[in-house]
């Protein structure tokens, strides 16, 4: 993904986001990696604070998702953190055992006090986008499905964290059976610009129906003014105004979904002419499936949906709502 040269001494950010088959030792040796995923039981493993294994298994081989900034990255674990910085955009991530192996609502509080304990500590006090990702996340009847727990954790943790300060966020469910919660996160020493979607309620503002506390996350995030970073886009679904739609196929909830984004690019664009109003080279996509059965028809219908220009991974997960087939998530750029 292209980006402008910065210097790091003018405290302006960087990131580019490249999916690379590639050697991760090799990788871990640039001195601007500021973190790397690998997807799946047979992603590579390594101690490197900058490393993070994503137990969601990939349709086929998945390349390392690789984030480099904008100068030399320092990196490291403290209280529990695993982080790593290069002066002005902070990577850290946290997991977290479930107490009693059921309590993610708890485990969730935990994770999101200590985020926010950590950022503001370290001096990068503004968060930019979060994932999270969390086993059987619509186990449960009514309001004691996991992923409303999680929610009702998630605020709690967050305090009286104001809206207009939401990053863009994911909250996808694991099928490993293991109760543990794992949240990574962007943060940076300047704010974004939260970003909303017309064809959608903000989810912050969702009605009871969905659970005792909304989900507390906004839709897109502008990075920082004159910062040469992509436009950081949210866990993206065929919901309309508040509701589900397209239950019965998973091809016309990828259409809804990508007249989603459509909606949200041109609202980015807006606010930034120079974002491309379609996905293209510049854009790296995640497409998260729920039925393993359906990987190979979502591959293919993004074979014929999206430029073949546009790197893509596409994920065996659960999605936060169980009529939800496909949920998709990225970055965008020139």
């Amino acid at each position: 993904m292209s980006a402008a040269t910065v210097d790091p001494a003018d405290g302006m950010p960087r990131l580019t986001v490249d999916y690379l088959d590639a050697d991760l030792a090799a990788l871990l040796r640039g001195p601007d990696v500021l973190a790397v995923f690998g997807f799946g039981d047979n992603a590579p493993r390594s101690d490197d604070p900058r490393y993070l294994r994503v137990a969601l298994e990939p349709h086929g081989t998945a390349p390392l998702e690789v984030w480099r900034a904008g100068g030399a990255v320092t990196h490291g674990r403290a209280d529990g953190v695993a982080w790593a910085s290069d002066g002005v955009l902070q990577f850290g991530a946290i997991e977290i055992d479930e107490p009693g192996d059921d309590d993610i609502g708890t485990a969730a509080d935990e994770a999101y006090r200590r985020m926010l304990g950590f950022i503001d500590a370290r001096g990068f006090p503004h968060l930019l986008r979060i994932w999270n990702y969390l086993d059987g996340i619509t186990t449960g009847s009514g309001d004691e499905e996991r992923y409303r727990r999680f929610c009702v954790g998630r605020a709690s943790g967050l305090g009286g964290f104001e809206s207009t300060r939401l990053p863009a966020a994911t909250a996808i469910g694991r099928v490993d059976g293991h109760r543990r919660l794992q949240v990574y996160w962007l943060a940076c020493t300047r704010p974004g610009v939260p970003l909303e979607n017309p064809r959608q309620i903000s989810a912050y503002r969702y009605p009871r129906q969905y659970g005792p506390q909304p989900p507390s996350f906004a839709r897109a995030l502008l990075p920082p003014a004159g910062a040469a970073m992509p436009l950081l886009l949210s866990g993206t679904a065929a919901i309309v105004g508040h509701e589900s739609r397209h239950a019965d196929s998973v091809e016309t909830q990828l259409d809804e979904t990508l007249a989603n984004f459509d909606s949200l690019l041109a609202t980015a664009h807006a606010r930034r002419p120079s974002l491309p109003t379609r996905f293209g080279a510049g854009s790296r996509l995640k497409a998260y499936v729920r039925d393993a059965a359906e990987l190979d028809t979502v591959a293919a219908l993004l074979d014929t949906r999206l430029d073949p220009a546009v790197p893509r991974i596409v994920l065996h997960a659960a999605i936060c709502r169980p009529e939800l087939r496909i949920e998709i998530d990225g970055v965008h750029d020139l």
